[in-house]
C-alpha cells in the first residue's frame, strides 16, 4: 500500500500528465463544442454539446453529407464579447479552453452540413424544388420540417480546396447561400475545417451519434 507522502509527491506529476494527455486529445483527436443556435435543427438542438473528430487528415476526407465544425471563413459571425465580470469564473473558463472542454472564444466557429465538395456544381432548384448536384436531384431527409431546400436561388461550382455548406434548418441558417459576396464567394476553405461532428454528448436525452448522409453516391 503506497504511503501518503508518496501519493502527495506523485500528484503534481499525475496532474501534468493528465493535462498533457488532454492537450494531445484536443489537438489531434477530439474536441467538444457547444451549439448556440437552431441553424442545424433537428439534427442538433440549441445547447447541445457535441464531440468533433479532429483527425489530422480531415481536410482531405471531407464528404458530402458530413456535419462539420469550421472557423469563421470571412466575418460570418459578429465579434465575440464576454459578459463575465467575475475574474475567477474567467480563469476557470480559460482553463477549460486550454484543455479543450470549451472552444477558444477568440476563434469563432460554425457548424453546418457539407452539401458540395470540390468539383461539384450545386444548384437551386429543380422544378421539384429539390437541390441539384451535378445535375442530379438530391433527397435531404435531414431538413427541418416545413422548410424547403432553399428559398434562395443559386448556381455555384465548388473550387478545389473549398466546400459549400448549408444548415439543416434552412429557414434559420445564414450559410454559404448568404455569403456569396465574401472573399470565398460563400465557400468554406477546407483549411478552416476543425473536424466532423461524430456525436452529441450532452444533454443525455439527445445523446447519440451524428452520421453523414449523402443521397448522391
Amino acid at each position: 500500500m503506497p504511503r501518503k507522502g508518496s501519493l502527495l509527491r506523485e500528484l503534481p506529476i499525475l496532474v501534468v500528465v493528465a493535462l498533457a494527455v488532454s492537450l494531445v486529445i484536443k489537438s489531434f483527436l477530439v474536441q467538444f463544442f457547444y451549439i448556440p443556435s437552431g441553424s442545424m435543427e433537428n439534427t442538433l438542438q440549441i445547447n447541445d454539446r457535441v464531440a468533433v473528430n479532429k483527425v489530422p487528415f480531415i481536410s482531405k476526407s471531407i464528404n458530402r453529407g458530413d456535419v462539420v465544425v469550421f472557423r469563421d471563413p470571412d466575418n460570418w459571425l459578429p465579434e465575440p464579447y464576454s459578459a463575465d465580470g467575475n475574474k475567477y469564473i474567467a480563469k476557470i473558463k480559460e482553463g477549460f479552453v486550454a484543455v479543450g472542454v470549451l472552444p477558444n472564444p477568440a476563434k469563432q466557429y460554425l457548424v453546418k452540413r457539407v452539401i458540395g465538395v470540390a468539383g461539384d456544381k450545386v444548384e437551386c432548384c429543380a422544378k421539384s424544388k429539390k437541390l441539384m448536384i451535378n445535375g442530379i436531384e438530391i433527397d435531404e431527409p435531414y431538413i427541418f420540417a416545413g422548410n424547403t431546400p432553399s428559398d434562395t436561388k443559386f448556381n455555384v461550382t465548388v473550387p478545389e480546396g473549398k466546400i459549400w455548406v448549408m444548415g439543416d434548418h434552412r429557414g434559420a441558417s445564414a450559410d454559404s447561400r448568404f455569403h456569396q459576396d465574401d472573399i470565398n464567394q460563400g465557400m468554406v476553405p477546407t483549411s478552416k475545417v476543425t473536424g466532423r461532428v461524430i456525436g452529441i454528448i450532452w444533454p443525455l436525452k439527445n445523446f447519440g451519434l451524428v452520421g453523414s448522409y449523402s443521397s448522391l453516391k
